[in-house]
């Protein structure tokens, strides 16, 4: 009886501790989407999401909006489309992020392609190497769910910039939130270790 009283008090505290940290993380990422976009950023660095063929998943369609809506109002920004290609890709999303872009009318000479990452960590370090000198205020663009983690990354790496948060698709939003809660806990844990 006894035993099976420490194991029942140890699964509470053990699923009380999980659901509280879970709910520091979504602060995290809420914190990082709720903040004021500034105008006038010399580059943004779009990152890469699944493309379907040559089709950008609903979540990177919305980076791909989210950007050109910003580039429209700010005619001077650069943008360097981020993101290699991966299984049951039949182009680089960077390509589907560059085409995405003129369709929506930005001129091509506003584009860079960064077209090898696999990840976020490369996403921000191989399109680190491709900002114009002389070029200073940077913004992310990715999912809000996202946003937290890849400014964390890209400050790890000497750049500190603010994000456009683009909408998660209502279908995502739980498998997203989800697979992001882990992505982060490794990057904690990874962090932790390198020092």
């Amino acid at each position: 009886m006894r035993n099976r009283k420490i194991l029942f008090w140890g699964a509470g505290l053990l699923t009380l501790s999980l659901l509280l940290y879970f709910g520091f993380l979504h602060l995290k990422i809420r914190d990082h989407t709720n903040t004021e976009v500034p105008s006038h950023a010399d580059y943004i660095i779009i990152l890469g999401a699944r493309v379907k063929g040559e089709v950008p998943s609903l979540s990177l369609q919305n980076r791909i909006d989210a950007a050109a809506e910003y580039m429209k109002k700010n005619k001077e920004t650069i943008a360097i489309a981020s993101g290699g290609q991966g299984p049951g890709e039949d182009i680089t999303e960077a390509e589907s992020i560059k085409r995405g872009l003129l369709v929506h009318g930005i001129s091509k000479d506003r584009i860079i392609l960064e077209d090898k990452s696999t990840d976020t960590v490369e996403n921000i370090t191989f399109s680190k190497k491709l900002i114009p000198n002389k070029l200073e205020i940077g913004l992310l663009v990715t999912n809000d769910f996202h946003l937290y983690r890849a400014k964390s990354i890209a400050k790890d790496q000497g750049l500190d910039l603010q994000g456009i948060p683009a909408k998660t698709p209502a279908v995502a939003i739980p498998k997203s939130y989800s697979r992001e809660y882990l992505a982060i806990t490794k990057y904690y844990l990874v962090s932790l270790f390198k020092k």
